[in-house]
């Protein structure tokens, strides 16, 4: 019988956080899950994602295909919650969807940013994870390394990753278009707000290594010190801290303009007029908008940031098209496997059978035809192998065309009994061997 995949999952659209994190796994649940799963008849191979945004669990066996309720089953049973609770909450894909889910997935289509990257990684994680606990199989070996290759091959072959997706990352993309090499600049934070936080972080990514954090609460501005490093300097020095620095990210609660168009004229003639990258992330606005007006002044505010952000996020959006297309492709690929699969242990069997009649033909053959030398007895045995497989060729290449189709499993029954063929029993047996280890 041919096995069905199918996830089961929650993410930021489906549920609220309240949610996720009831259903969301730690380290050590994710290992007490998966020994869990090997429990369940059904779920012969289980991969479990799971991060801030989203927890999936992706499942394959043969009795999924009248039972994908056991997948439900098995995460409520875990977590000990009510399905009742969360049915409205939870996505579920067999099948094609399922593959096809898992590769949007791998490629950042279905992530609150998209066509982020981090999620490549953790897919990764989840499949590494699940080997590390004997629950993939032939299966899942298949579908989660292709989910790896086209997660890939989306970011390679699109512009999806070309533009900034976050407010912060694209003020520091415009910093990177003002300042050829950004960590040499010096970078100064009037404010300690979580978005002035986001912004050093990827300018630290950069690179920057001399930041100055300027607060009116010193233990905040100390805080943002211990994790980026830097020096704390006191608020009522500002103007004086602020010619010496060459971006400057404004992130106050301040009522009024702390920054206007005469204080930043005194700072650029301080500066001799030398460029500066001014980042007003404060709403009201902690900077005047006729400071832009000043030579070498270059101030991106909240609705300047945001407007690229939107711009870019149209680009991705494009970049995901083609990227649709890429999963699209992808997604057949793998079915096509899969179909494959349906047919494989009848031509096995059929091979199988056919050798034993091979070989009893020419070992008969063989002995009627003494004497003959060990070079005319390998070209007999050519010529019976040969015969064997130009026989077979045609209906194994038909078998495999037909695998796709729906009324394939009734054109198996009757080959198995057209040729006597027990491919359960072969099938059973072989897992009984392996089971004992041989």
């Amino acid at each position: 019988m041919q096995n069905e995949i199918v996830v089961l999952g929650i993410n930021h659209r489906t549920a609220p956080v309240e949610i996720r994190e009831k259903l969301s796994f730690t380290e050590k649940e994710l290992d007490q899950a998966l020994s869990f799963s090997s429990e369940k008849d059904e779920l012969e191979e289980t991969v479990i994602i799971s991060t801030c945004n989203r927890t999936e669990i992706y499942c394959a066996g043969a009795g999924l295909k009248k039972n994908s309720d056991a997948v439900v089953s098995f995460l409520t049973d875990f977590k000990g919650i009510r399905e009742e609770k969360m049915k409205d909450c939870f996505y579920l894909y067999q099948g094609q969807e399922a593959v096809e889910h898992l590769f949007n997935v791998a490629a950042g289509l279905d992530s609150m940013v998209l066509g982020e990257t981090q999620i490549l990684g953790q897919v990764k994680e989840a499949y590494q994870k699940s080997m590390e606990k004997q629950r993939v199989d032939t299966i899942f070996h298949a579908l989660f390394r292709q989910a790896l290759v086209v997660g890939k091959r989306v970011h390679r072959e699109t512009a999806i990753n070309d533009h900034p997706a976050s407010v912060s990352y694209v003020a520091v993309s415009l910093a990177n278009q003002i300042f050829p090499v950004l960590k040499h600049q010096k970078v100064m934070v009037v404010g300690a707000g979580e978005m002035a936080q986001l912004t050093i972080k990827h300018l630290c990514d950069e690179g920057v290594k001399d930041l100055v954090v300027v607060n009116r609460s010193i233990q905040q501005a100390g805080k943002l010190v211990e994790l980026f490093g830097g020096r704390v300097e006191d608020y009522n020095r500002l103007l004086q801290i602020i010619p010496q620095a060459d971006i400057v990210i404004s992130s106050t609660s301040a009522p009024h303009f702390i920054l206007n168009k005469e204080k930043m004229t005194r700072v650029m003639e301080q500066r001799n007029h030398k460029k500066i990258f001014l980042i007003d992330i404060a709403v009201p606005r902690d900077i005047a908008p006729d400071v832009r007006e000043i030579p070498g002044v270059n101030l991106y505010n909240m609705d300047d940031l945001q407007a690229v952000l939107e711009n870019n996020m149209k680009e991705r959006k494009l970049a995901a098209k083609q990227a649709e297309k890429v999963i699209s492709q992808e997604t057949e690929d793998f079915q096509n496997w899969l179909n494959t699969r349906r047919v494989v242990p009848l031509i096995t069997a059929l091979r199988a059978r056919a050798e034993d009649i091979r070989r009893e033909q020419l070992e008969s053959a063989l002995e009627k035809l003494n004497g003959l030398s060990e070079k005319e007895k390998k070209t007999v045995e050519r010529l019976s192998k040969n015969i064997m497989n130009d026989l077979l060729r045609i209906p194994v290449l038909r078998l495999k065309e037909k695998a796709a189709e729906k009324d394939v499993e009734g054109c198996i029954a009757s080959l198995c009994e057209l040729f006597s063929l027990d491919i359960e029993g072969e099938q059973g047996e072989k897992e009984k061997k392996s089971d004992r280890g041989f």
